[in-house]
């Protein structure tokens, strides 16, 4: 990007230059009837005055600039304004021209990017006329020509680059199409401010592939946070486990306080399981009960029917 500095003398640059053509051109193209056609032209004005003064004397606005053309040459001095500025009816013609910010929208355009994908993208450009002169003399229309040109820029460029580089690099690509408009506008007198990318419009084929890809890459994560959750819950469980296996009492305890959480709901059916070792205490010792048999066979099929 120029700064002020760096474009404020470009343009007396330029200024300069385009004057010094017109002199040499002036000086050595110029014939006798020129100077009698300027010389008639000034003998009418003073003829018709002072109505003639309402032909002469024109206006121009602050944000605009005049190009004066005599006999189809341009005046020396570059562009006049603002305010008033005379000109000779008959042999001067003028052309106005505005020197403030232009804005347009660059219609949407169907391309193809570096990975084979077609989208649609529009893109905004705001420029200005800083040479009026050059603007006139250099381009039949400068604005057309710059709205043209943007318009092929925004294929270029978008044509080197990929649909993820496109949907993530906005800015840069933004900077590169100013770049390169701003260097090819310069010849024309035109300063290019500023392109935005506005949209990027995708084949609705392409927008559910890319909806689905991105739900089964959530699905994925999802699961592995799941796994990660488990895992941590089964650590922390076995830790628990070891901590009550310390003590035959803290189970029951765990019992209790389970029951106890489950009896606080107004109607729930609880299954609470006894120890055998609690059970045991209550079978009959003495001879006259039934004969307990002692074999551990017994005693497995004893314990399972309890």
């Amino acid at each position: 990007m120029r700064n002020s500095g760096e474009e404020t003398l470009e343009m007396t640059k330029a200024d300069h230059l385009q004057v010094e053509e017109t002199r040499d051109n002036t000086g050595t193209s110029k014939g006798v009837c020129h100077y009698v056609v300027t010389v008639l032209s000034l003998i009418l004005v003073l003829i018709t005055f002072p109505i003639s003064i309402f032909f002469c004397l024109k206006v121009v606005q602050e944000y605009e600039r005049a190009v004066i053309f005599r006999l189809g040459r341009l005046l020396p001095g570059g562009a006049k304004g603002p305010g008033l500025f005379f000109i000779l009816p008959c042999i001067d013609t003028y052309r106005k021209v505005d020197l403030r910010v232009v804005s347009f929208d660059v219609p949407p355009q169907e391309i193809l990017t570096k990975d084979s994908v077609t989208v649609a993208v529009d893109a905004v450009v705001y420029f200005k006329i800083y040479n009026a002169t050059i603007s006139i003399t250099k381009v039949e229309d400068a604005n057309r020509s710059t709205r043209l040109l943007a318009q092929t820029t925004l294929r270029n460029v978008l044509g080197t680059k990929s649909l993820s580089e496109i949907l993530s690099e906005r800015d840069n690509i933004s900077h590169v199409m100013q770049t390169s408009l701003d260097e090819a506008t310069d010849p024309w007198g035109v300063k290019v401010e500023r392109v935005e990318v506005k949209d990027v419009r995708l084949p609705q084929q392409l927008q559910r592939a890319m909806a689905a890809e991105a739900e089964a890459s959530r699905e994925a994560r999802a699961k592995v946070i799941a796994a990660d959750g488990e895992m941590n819950a089964s650590r922390s469980l076995k830790e628990a486990a070891d901590i009550l296996a310390e003590n035959s009492q803290a189970l029951q305890l765990r019992y209790l306080q389970t029951l106890t959480t489950i009896s606080a709901e107004k109607s729930s059916t609880i299954l609470f399981p006894l120890p055998l070792n609690f059970i045991s205490r209550f079978l009959p010792k003495n001879g006259n009960s039934p004969k307990m048999i002692r074999s551990s066979k017994d005693e497995e099929e004893f314990e399972c029917k309890l």
